[in-house]
């Protein structure tokens, strides 16, 4: 905690910064290890403080590390006690409320709103952060095996889902809460899989389908992030095809992966061998993202991006190709960037015909 707390303080003062005030639960976390209600103050001699109302003083007090915890009331009363803290201090804050922002401008006029130096102390994940993305990446690879022992003609979508969810959280793991989904996975039988980021339904899976199964789940705070795509019974000749593209492709992906190397490279490598089998136009969606606290969050794995990969970061190379009305491919993995990348997941890549 010390180190991350160092890192957050040095991109803090790169934008003339010595304060950094989280109101984000995924910053007060990787800041202190308590994930609750509550407002997070690292100073610049590294004292750490949190502000929680009463019905989140015990449990902040019992899972942060290193730090003081004041009780505040909720509202104006954790503002208040936050503006006597840090009055005098140069103070960058992530919090995204106008009115909050609001009241802390009148007493600080100088704070900065930015969550550029929480993002950039989190895109590199340090050893503890990676045993535990490792460990969330294995719980999902048994949940593919699941899979394909459970999917069969006739069980719905919304079916197959209970399955693994209620294996999931018997292992710790959890829905993200990711906003833009009612659902916690992915689960697409057939002309479904056609949409990247379809809602779990309940369409009952039929002979010939190909079922896009995107397994994102937290694990004590951590995000892993992987798609296997399976076949129930014969698919088309299309579809074969069109599965092996996309399985060369993420090896091709995975393959240039390295520090020192342009996110946007690791996206070409994907899309070019893709559009090489002409299905580019049929590659809808960046080739992968970020993971950790949070499902997405840098670096972006796109043509857009110009961020260099840093040795330990986590992120998804998730090539595929979605043909409307028909079906949907994709394969993902969560990978740590190495000279040697870990690839996290090791559930098989060929097609899986159940």
């Amino acid at each position: 905690m010390k180190q991350r707390r160092k890192n957050l303080l040095k991109h803090a003062q790169k934008i003339d910064c010595d304060t950094l005030v989280t109101f984000e639960p995924e910053n007060l976390f990787y800041m202190t290890g308590f994930w609750g209600e509550a407002i997070g103050l690292l100073e610049k001699n590294g004292k750490t403080t949190i502000i929680a109302p009463e019905l989140e003083v015990g449990r902040a007090i019992s899972e942060s590390e290193d730090c003081d915890v004041i009780t505040a009331e909720r509202g104006s009363g954790l503002i208040s006690t936050l503006i006597q803290k840090i009055k005098k201090n140069l103070v960058c804050t992530d919090c995204q409320n106008y009115s909050t922002m609001l009241s802390l401008k009148k007493s600080i006029p100088h704070i900065k709103s930015s969550v550029e130096p929480f993002y950039a102390a989190r895109i590199v994940k340090d050893e503890k952060e990676i045993k535990i993305l490792k460990k969330a990446s294995k719980i999902i690879d048994e949940m593919f095996t699941i899979c394909s022992k459970k999917i069969k003609v006739g069980q719905k979508e919304s079916e197959l889902q209970t399955i693994l969810m209620t294996y999931a959280m018997e292992q710790g793991m959890f829905d993200t809460g990711y906003a833009s989904t009612l659902n916690p996975l992915i689960i697409a039988g057939g002309p479904n899989g056609a949409l990247p980021h379809a809602q779990v339904s309940q369409r009952k899976f039929k002979k010939g389908d190909l079922i896009v199964t995107d397994l994102t789940l937290r694990y004590k705070g951590y995000v892993s992030d992987s798609t296997r795509t399976f076949a129930l019974g014969k698919i088309s000749s299309q579809a074969n095809e069109a599965y092996e593209i996309v399985k060369e492709s993420q090896r091709l992906g995975l393959k240039s992966v390295k520090p020192n190397v342009d996110s946007s490279d690791v996206d070409a490598a994907c899309r070019k061998y893709i559009e090489e089998k002409n299905y580019g136009q049929y590659f809808i969606h960046s080739t992968g993202h970020g993971i950790g606290l949070e499902v997405h969050e840098l670096p972006t794995i796109s043509y857009r991006s110009n961020t260099k990969l840093k040795e330990n970061m986590a992120i998804t190379v998730e090539p595929g190709v979605y043909l409307a009305n028909k079906f949907g491919i994709r394969i993902e993995d969560s990978v740590i960037v190495k000279d040697r990348p870990i690839i996290m997941h090791k559930f098989t890549k060929d097609l899986v015909r159940i």
